[in-house]
């Protein structure tokens, strides 16, 4: 039996359950991430910030009826940060095609979720699952979803006036990454502590 490592704010009494009205929900929002990305690739900036709100709207939507109704599941636990990495990560690929941000930002983004995506699954070999969410994850992801809108704004109005609007996105931008990263040293070490104890308890 895998032994999830579950952020207490989400739920300590997570089921087995795969058909929720919150899952589905989950997996649209998954689904409409490419149309989001082709939306920015094709600078139509508006209805992809239409999209984004929707989608926006609907992580809050399952998260409430998810604990409204007692459909907290392990799959909803799995799908939600999926969703949100796969947003950033398309988001901001997007963003890189259309030229409005560097591609460097890009290869930062996609490089962080990569390590933690190997750390998953070294995790997953013993036979532990997610890692609670932090709060200097939580606010790196915030920032650059921030950053993500607001040059999504910027481009859509595309006026004078958005320069200071265009500055504070790439501020957002640049400390969310580091964030991001950090959040990422963060979760290494907890890693590392579980596999050391796993280790150590082996050799028993």
């Amino acid at each position: 039996m895998a032994k999830f490592v579950i952020n207490q704010e989400y739920s300590p009494e997570a089921m087995n359950r795969v058909l929720t009205v919150p899952n589905v929900i989950s997996f649209l929002r998954i689904c409409s991430i490419p149309y989001l990305a082709w939306l920015i690739t094709q600078h139509n900036m508006i209805l992809a910030l239409v999209v984004l709100a929707i989608s926006a709207f609907s992580d809050c939507l399952d998260g409430y009826i998810a604990r409204r109704w007692n459909q907290v599941s392990k799959l909803g636990q799995i799908l939600d940060p999926i969703a949100d990495r796969l947003l950033i990560i398309c988001s901001t690929l997007a963003l890189a095609i259309a030229n409005v941000i560097p591609w460097w930002a890009l290869v930062l983004v996609v490089l962080r979720d990569i390590i933690m995506a190997i750390l998953v699954v070294v995790l997953a070999q013993h036979d532990y699952g997610p890692l609670p969410v932090n709060f200097v994850g939580k606010a790196g992801t915030a920032l650059l979803m921030l950053a993500i809108v607001s040059l999504m704004i910027v481009y859509a109005i595309a006026t004078e006036s958005m320069f200071l609007l265009y500055a504070s996105a790439l501020a957002c931008g640049v400390w969310g990454i580091v964030l991001y990263w950090y959040a990422g040293l963060l979760y290494y070490r907890q890693a590392y502590v579980l596999l050391v104890n796993s280790k150590a308890k082996s050799g028993m």
